[in-house]
């Protein structure tokens, strides 16, 4: 049981592994315990808080200092340029120093001003204004990520 809206989740068996339907990649993936709390927050997004599916992302890779890391999910404006990254954990992950660490080198190639870490449970999300970091104390409608 997460802490997000329950919904019509799609599932099917594919040989011995459990498959979900990835609305955003448009495929079925893996069900992982993370990717159960990615898709129900991405859910959550959409029809709860007016995210444009058509404007966000899954799995996205990006190179930082020569390294390949993947990006949870990356929510853009209308002109795709990034506004807010996601970042998931399993449930039995507490959402740590550690995890915020992760979304800010993500950071540091995308330059956000909004930053999201969701492990089903417990729900973050701060804005950014140069070099101060403000907690919201709920996860914001589309509108009001500002570009």
């Amino acid at each position: 049981m997460l802490n997000l809206p329950a919904f019509d989740i799609k599932m099917r068996r594919e040989g011995n592994q459990t498959q979900v339907w990835d609305r955003l990649r448009k495929r079925w993936v893996a069900l992982t315990p993370e990717e159960w709390v990615r898709q129900h927050f991405v859910n959550f997004l959409i029809e709860h808080r007016h995210y444009p599916a058509a404007w966000m992302a899954n799995e996205v890779g990006i190179e930082q200092n020569g390294c390949q890391c993947r990006c949870d999910t990356i929510v853009y404006d209308q002109f795709a340029q990034p506004l807010a990254i996601v970042e998931y954990k399993r449930p039995a992950v507490e959402i740590s120093r550690a995890v915020f660490d992760q979304i800010v080198r993500y950071n540091m190639v995308l330059h956000v001003n909004v930053l999201k870490v969701s492990n089903g449970m417990a729900h973050y999300c701060c804005r950014i204004a140069g070099d101060h970091y403000q907690f919201l104390r709920d996860i914001p409608d589309y509108n009001e990520l500002g570009g």
